[in-house]
């Protein structure tokens, strides 16, 4: 996997922006950053180089005393998210450093990764697109329903893995190659091409794409 640094952001939502040549673009607005590094971690004392970031400030009343005595060492507040980013180097990083929407450009590919909408239980027609049995001729109250699992003597069981109905959505997703149309580091946002997994609001982590 590609250690790449990264930054968490939280999705404002969609909208569209015209092309020059007049062409509509959907298009997601994410805030992200500023995130301050809560601690550098070193192969020499850890194992392995990683930074660990937070995002989405809190109240220090609200965080055990523990994880406050852990943030307070970058004296930047308390942060209800940390996440660590392992990178090959981290030279140049220091506690307390702000990592913000500018280590990205116009044009780049970004790893983005959020949490899907969840869907609830639903059945095989949503979850897997499947067709249905007939609508006719004798077929009753089995339209929407996934038909025989194809189960005989042997091997008595059905398959682990088999498409059937059951919980859909609320699953991390990653899409390897998010192109970003602007970067807006005045505003701490970043506009990319097309949807990203999740709702409203819901914090997502870009990453260089490596």
């Amino acid at each position: 996997m590609a250690k790449t640094l990264g930054l968490l952001g939280r999705k404002l939502g969609m909208t569209r922006i015209f092309a020059d040549d007049g062409t509509a673009m959907p298009v997601t607005i994410i805030a992200a950053g500023p995130c301050p590094v809560l601690q550098v971690k070193t192969t020499e004392k850890e194992g392995y180089n990683a930074l660990q970031v937070g995002f989405d400030a809190v109240p220090e009343r609200k965080l055990t005393k523990p994880a406050k005595g852990h943030q307070a060492k970058a004296d930047k507040g308390f942060y209800r998210l940390l996440k660590e980013f392992p990178l090959d180097a981290v030279d140049g990083y220091e506690v307390g450093q702000d990592i913000t929407v500018s280590i990205f450009a116009r044009g780049e590919k970004v790893k983005v990764t959020g949490t899907s909408k969840g869907k609830g239980f639903q059945g095989v027609m949503k979850r897997y697109n499947f067709k249905g049995l007939k609508a006719s001729h004798g077929a009753e109250k089995v339209h929407r329903s996934a038909g025989s699992i194809g189960t005989n003597t042997e091997p008595s069981r059905v398959f682990k893995g088999k498409k059937m109905a059951g919980h859909m959505g609320d699953e991390r997703v990653t899409l390897p190659a998010v192109e970003i149309v602007d970067v807006r580091p005045e505003e701490n946002l970043i506009v990319v091409k097309g949807q990203v997994p999740g709702g409203k609001n819901g914090v997502v982590m870009i990453r260089k794409a490596g």
